[in-house]
């Protein structure tokens, strides 16, 4: 081990920045039976990230319900992309002699045919975040088990600690783990693996997998006074992945299992095991005990750095869950060298947790809450910095698919969320040099947009609107498509579009005048107020229904003057939500009122108004069925951000009121990824979590309202 300086922090409880949620048996003995399939242990997740796209993750029982949880998801170099390199360990305790060598398995798994076996429910104590990592609590019998999982920051390594906290006279016990291995892209097929795919190799008390397909090695060592590795490989029984069934994929797997480390542990001594998939000398450049106190100050300082009201209580969290989105790819190593030449880092954002990369349209959303209100500004430089890079025809990418280089840019509305994003950063850090640069892109990508892009994007000379839209494309954030079914397809004005449109030219005009040194009269800032003017006029023209009180979600519907959409939806709320408001003032109050009495929810905004004869109340069900409801009534989150502006805009004087709105999505903190927000709701009580379970969007639009309002 290379430890070069004493660990910067190793007490086990840091008091003053300590988050902490708590899921124990007895509260949850009064709603459900152990074992039941709604019990919260099975039901509630957790996840810990490595600042590379990497993670861990599982639920608090231990039962895999997702082919994503895993101990070690590592972060690998394009085209690998995230990949399952250590799936479960099955834990035994093993109890002395004086007990005649009981054997107790404290994790749990699910078999396809059979009763559901949650052995751990019967010994769990506790769990617990502790600054915003997992912690459990087990009891077997008067013995007191501690589990600890940690990784570090920027590598592809896992750490599970375990500590013996009472014996209940027992000095010493044994304890077994044995690692479950298929490695497989973490969104892959579980069928497999044969045993035989796997070489096993030992030396010097390091234990690596093999697989002779392209995959780094899973090294793998136990940090502890006693400990052995029994060798004999087998393929464990078929398993079974409950929300993937449910979900309508692939649900059946099996798992290579090379044999097991027995561990001796005592009060006195505990024992990590490690696992890594980076080189000898990285995954062993610290002791697990300095590892863990170098994340725990790590996360200590994040707090520190963020805005004063996020120091304490549900905004605290939300800081160490926003650290989950903010990463490196290191994968994406042209991204790397172009950033690099400059003096700078690539960084981005994942929209979510466990399936989403990196999207323009989410990033742009999440970079103030996720970024600028932790006090990263200089991580939100670069990540703008990032995406002006990859600006093609006036667009920047919608996303960037698992594995790959290139982005794909079927997008109308990430392009504008980026002006919005480059103000809010520019305000808050005055990095006016990256915004001088910018400025070349921001006329290029304008004037693609006047002259007409991808996808049909471009300005109708007729009104000075923006338009969008090609057949079998779905090109605002209502993107559901099943298919050749594009479930919204929204093709012609959209509300939101149009307002991006017109705070994207204000902001730009602005720019163009006080950063290049310009006059009043100078034509090319002038050219583009009038681009501006001609496009609010048009819009209160156009969109406003007189008969319902509130706003066309779109106008010239697939191209044909007069055909208007009259869905209710909280699109209309951007058109007074962002820094410069395209609506007129005086119809601010009641599309406010309408989104608030149709839309508002205790955990966001519903995507449509229950009397729509499209609105589905619940997402659920089979890829098909959740997209047909994915934009047709689903509760989402992040829209909480925009109505609690409007809220501000029209009544700054209530912030106590605006802070009530909420009261449901910091309650929601303590449901389905622990400490973190999830990506969509129900349309109906009890508006049960779905989707994502843990999104940055909503996470960053949480944060970023509970200090507006704090």
């Amino acid at each position: 081990m290379t430890e070069t300086t004493k660990p910067p922090l190793i007490e086990a409880e840091v008091k003053t920045f300590q988050s902490r949620r708590r899921l124990d048996r007895i509260a949850r003995r009064h709603h459900h039976r152990e074992g039941d399939a709604n019990d919260p242990l099975l039901t509630r997740e957790w996840l810990v990230t490595n600042g590379l796209g990497g993670y861990a993750s599982g639920t608090v029982c231990g039962i895999a319900t997702r082919r994503f949880h895993g101990v070690l998801i590592s972060a690998l170099a394009a085209p690998r992309g995230r990949t399952m390199m250590l799936n479960r360990l099955t834990e035994t305790l093993i109890h002395s002699a004086e007990r005649g060598g009981q054997r107790t398995v404290i994790a749990a798994e699910e078999p396809v045919e059979g009763d559901l076996e949650l052995p751990a429910v019967h010994h769990l104590r506790e769990f617990a975040l502790e600054a915003g990592l997992p912690v459990w609590t087990f009891n077997v019998n008067g013995i007191l088990l501690r589990k600890r999982l940690y990784m570090p920051h920027r590598q592809n390594t896992v750490y599970v600690r375990y500590e013996l906290l009472e014996g209940s006279g027992i000095d010493r016990v044994t304890l077994e783990i044995a690692p479950g291995i298929h490695f497989r892209p973490h969104e892959g097929l579980l069928a497999g693996p044969q045993v035989e795919q796997y070489r096993f190799e030992a030396r010097d008390g390091l234990y690596e997998v093999h697989e002779d397909t392209g995959y780094p090695p899973l090294r793998m060592y136990v940090d502890a006074p006693a400990s052995h590795f029994n060798l004999h490989p087998e393929r464990a029984r078929e398993l079974r992945y409950r929300i993937e069934q449910d979900r309508g994929y692939d649900f059946r797997g099996n798992l290579y299992i090379p044999g097991e480390f027995r561990i001796d542990l005592t009060q006195e001594h505990g024992a990590t095991l490690v696992a890594s998939t980076e080189q000898v000398e990285v995954m062993k450049a610290m002791s697990p005990r300095y590892a863990f106190g170098a994340e725990r100050e790590r996360r200590r300082r994040l707090l520190s750095k963020s805005d004063k009201r996020a120091h304490e209580g549900a905004a605290a969290e939300l800081v160490l869950a926003a650290d989950q989105f903010l990463i490196t790819p290191e994968g994406r190593l042209r991204d790397q060298a172009v950033s690099h030449a400059s003096g700078g880092e690539m960084k981005t954002i994942i929209a979510g947790y466990h399936w989403f990369t990196d999207w323009g349209r989410d990033t742009m959303i999440s970079l103030e809450g996720l970024t600028l209100t932790t006090g990263r500004a200089h991580e939100a430089g670069y990540i703008l910095r990032t995406f002006a890079h990859h600006i093609k025809d006036g667009l920047i990418p919608n996303m960037f698919p698992e594995g790959k280089n290139d982005g794909l840019y079927n997008t109308a509305d990430a392009t504008l969320w980026f002006f919005h994003a480059l103000s809010r950063y520019t305000e808050q850090a005055s990095d006016r040099p990256t915004l001088r640069l910018m400025i070349p892109r921001l006329l290029d990508i304008v004037d693609h947009h006047l002259a007409g892009t991808r996808f049909g994007i471009g300005v109708d000379p007729a009104d000075g609107l923006l338009r969008q839209g090609a057949e079998g494309y779905q090109l605002t954030w209502m993107d559901a498509k099943v298919g050749d079914w594009v479930v919204t397809p929204r093709r012609g004005k959209a509300v939101e579009i149009n307002a991006l449109w017109y705070n994207a030219l204000r902001l730009l005009e602005h720019w163009l005048r006080t950063e290049r040194g310009h006059s009043p009269g100078d034509n090319r800032a002038d050219e583009i107020a009038a681009h501006a003017e001609r496009c609010r006029k048009s819009f209160n023209q156009r969109f406003w229904n007189p008969q319902r009180g509130y706003l066309f979600d779109v106008v010239d519907c697939d191209g044909e003057p007069g055909k208007d959409d009259a869905s209710c939806r909280p699109n209309q709320l951007l058109a007074f939500s962002l820094e410069h408001p395209v609506l007129d003032g005086e119809r601010w109050a009641p599309v406010l009122e309408v989104c608030r009495e149709k839309l508002l929810t205790p955990v966001g905004l519903r995507s449509l108004s229950p009397d729509s004869p499209d609105y589905k109340a619940q997402y659920h069900g089979d890829l098909r069925a959740r997209d047909a409801a994915y934009h047709q009534g689903t509760v989402w989150s992040w829209l909480i951000g925009p109505f609690v502006n409007c809220w501000l805009r029209l009544h700054p004087e209530e912030k106590e009121t605006a802070c009530g709105f909420l009261d449901g999505l910091v309650a929601q903190l303590g449901e389905d990824c622990i400490g973190s927000v999830s990506e969509v709701f129900d349309a109906e009580a009890p508006f049960a979590p779905r989707g994502c379970c843990a999104q940055a969007w909503g996470v960053a639009e949480l944060l970023r309202c509970l200090v507006l309002t704090g």
